[in-house]
């Protein structure tokens, strides 16, 4: 059972991947570390050597797992069809293949059956589409999902690791300058240009994730569109989307508003999320971002049913955006390969 394994890229995402691979006793046989440069870099006081990627490093790899960096210099734009063409399966955490129709996109607990139409590459969600429909899909398939609303506060270190760093940073600088702890004549603006955003993130919220396109929505929204309704299998369900940056170092939150095609009661709706796999339900509690960190489950809490709209409710959810919404959904794809 034994496989060959590639991890590109060494960011917030790659780094999470080769602890996950450790973690849950992927059967690896040779692990290769790819990079644009080549360092050891150290992962749970485990060395890693991490190559500079190039053509002679393609051979004997069975399953090529990239980390994820988009557009047209993408490391799977560059170098994907390289390891295919030496027999690897390639599962990119990238947006660059998530719409190509002939790439399964997949979300193992929704719809892991996309995984054996593979020809040689599978995409990984986007971190926000992957949460969502983690908690729609057993709605969905118990009762079918006429639209969803969903408004996403998202952790800085979707963005990468330097993004939540210079959250750090910033707090650090308000702390600074704010040593008298005068509430009264409170400073809470940086002196300096913010680095990761088009704003200041310490104490404040940013209502835009990518760029905006000419409707008005963000290319992070888009993505929740177009990504829902494909591993959902069903493009007329009408979604909209908000996408919020807030100060928050990992894991997603996400409000979400559905509503049903098929009759369905609160009871209803609370037993398919109970039976849902990688899903936990908290009825009577709440579920927060910090105390997700580093779990594998997307939990959800405060469902309710909206009184003045049939079969229409209201969920809250939250989940490590590095590990469900990305490295993990990335390592159970390949352990379905096996």
């Amino acid at each position: 059972m034994k496989k060959n394994v590639a991890v590109i890229g060494v960011g917030a995402v790659g780094v999470e991947i080769l602890r996950i691979l450790k973690q849950r006793k992927f059967p690896i046989g040779n692990l290769k570390v790819f990079a644009r440069s080549s360092r050891i870099i150290e992962v749970d006081g485990d060395q890693y050597q991490v190559q500079a990627i190039s053509e002679e490093n393609f051979d004997g790899v069975d399953i090529a797992l990239f980390a994820g960096t988009e557009g047209e210099k993408g490391a799977s734009v560059l170098y994907a069809h390289k390891f295919i063409e030496k027999g690897a399966v390639v599962i990119d955490n990238g947006n660059d293949f998530r719409l190509k129709e002939d790439v399964p996109l997949v979300v193992p607990e929704v719809n892991r059956s996309q995984i054996a139409k593979h020809k040689g590459l599978i995409s990984n969600p986007n971190c926000t589409t992957i949460q969502a429909v983690v908690a729609l899909g057993p709605i969905h398939q118990n009762f079918g999902l006429n639209s969803f609303i969903l408004t996403s506060f998202q952790a800085t270190s979707g963005a990468g690791k330097q993004a939540a760093k210079s959250l750090w940073e910033e707090f650090l600088s308000l702390v600074n300058q704010n040593k008298n702890n005068d509430f009264d004549n409170l400073d809470l603006f940086i002196k300096e240009k913010p680095v990761a955003f088009s704003n200041q993130i310490a104490f404040n919220a940013i209502a835009q994730i990518g760029g905006i396109g000419e409707d008005g929505f963000t290319s992070e929204e888009v993505k929740v569109v177009n990504e829902s309704h494909k591993i959902l299998g069903d493009d007329s369900i009408r979604v909209s989307a908000t996408c919020v940056r807030v100060p928050v170092f990992t894991s997603h939150s996400e409000s979400i508003y559905f509503i049903t095609k098929k009759s369905a009661t609160l009871e209803d709706v609370e037993k398919a999320l109970k039976e849902a796999e990688g899903l936990v339900y908290l009825k009577d509690g709440l579920c927060f971002p910090l105390e997700s960190q580093g779990k594998d489950d997307v939990y959800v809490a405060r469902l309710r049913k909206d009184p003045f709209v049939e079969n229409a409710f209201w969920l809250w959810c939250v989940a490590d955006n590095l590990r469900k919404g990305a490295a993990l959904n990335a390592v159970q794809i390949a352990e379905e390969l096996l």
